[in-house]
């Protein structure tokens, strides 16, 4: 009964798992504006040392290797300091930035927005808990920046303009969602000379995890809902998407991957990222 069971359940998470895909924002470009448009080298400084102080300061990694926020642990001063960063990350023309300047702007944006919005809620099970009216099932369709004359939302940040304009799959490994399930909020803010490297370790440190790449006791493969929901950032098909993963996998998962015919589910752990739930 019981593997009559887990015949029954998985192709039925795995068919959830594209209808929410179904939801998402496709990954459609804003108009031709300031905010996508790369200023050549050196481009402008933008200086993220308060968002680095903030995050090693309260991230930190737990016994099972998930980066925690220590959301209830923020001081008053560094919550001041943070508002302080996004206005003056408001206050960036991106026009005036690199690609890779532009791009590690808009990760540290998108990151430190998430956080902010955390602590402007807190305490929540999940982000997913904050919304905007019955229709709505989180926050990211919510007015949280003004740059360059644009109002943006989460979901512009990511889907209308990192997405499209850079065209890096690794995205999904540096902007983070106050999620358990999510790749791990860095604990230094995100830098253009660094970007590479970064997004390397990152994609390494999820792929050979259990929360992006596992098999299961049964030998079935249960990869993370993000390799369904962006399936086309990683490939055209789930075939082409195992192949990508195998490029990151350490040599037991890769040649594991390698065997796989298919995959069995995707899962998803949307508990908040505090800390005090990881203690």
């Amino acid at each position: 009964m019981r593997l009559l069971l887990i015949f029954l359940v998985l192709p039925v998470l795995a068919a959830c798992a594209s209808v929410e895909r179904l939801a998402l924002p496709a990954a459609a470009p804003l108009p031709d504006t300031a905010l996508t448009r790369a200023a050549p080298p050196p481009g402008e400084r933008v200086d993220h040392r308060d968002w680095s102080t903030f995050l090693s300061r309260y991230v930190a990694t737990d016994a099972t290797g998930v980066n925690r926020v220590a959301y209830g642990q923020v001081s008053q001063a560094d919550q001041a300091r943070l508002d302080g960063y996004l206005a003056d990350l408001q206050a960036v023309n991106p026009a005036q930035l690199t690609r890779d300047q532009q791009l590690a702007y808009w990760i540290n944006l998108y990151n430190a927005l998430t956080v902010d919005l955390i602590l402007e809620n807190y305490p929540v099970a999940s982000i997913r808990d904050i919304t905007d009216g019955a229709l709505s099932f989180g926050p990211w369709d919510r007015p949280l920046a003004q740059v360059a004359g644009e109002t943006l939302t989460l979901n512009d940040i990511e889907h209308r303009i990192i997405r499209p304009t850079f065209n890096e799959p690794r995205i999904h490994y540096a902007l983070n969602c106050a999620a358990v399930g999510c790749p791990n909020l860095m604990e230094s803010a995100w830098q253009a000379k660094t970007l590479e490297r970064d997004f390397a370790a990152a994609e390494h440190a999820y792929v050979n995890d259990p929360r992006g790449v596992r098999f299961d006791d049964r030998g079935r493969l249960i990869l993370s809902k993000i390799y369904i929901w962006f399936r086309e950032d990683f490939g055209p098909n789930e075939k082409a998407a195992i192949a990508y993963l195998e490029t990151a996998a350490e040599p037991g998962l890769r040649a594991r991957l390698e065997e796989a015919l298919r995959v069995n589910a995707y899962e998803y752990n949307w508990a908040l990222n505090d800390a005090a739930a990881g203690s």
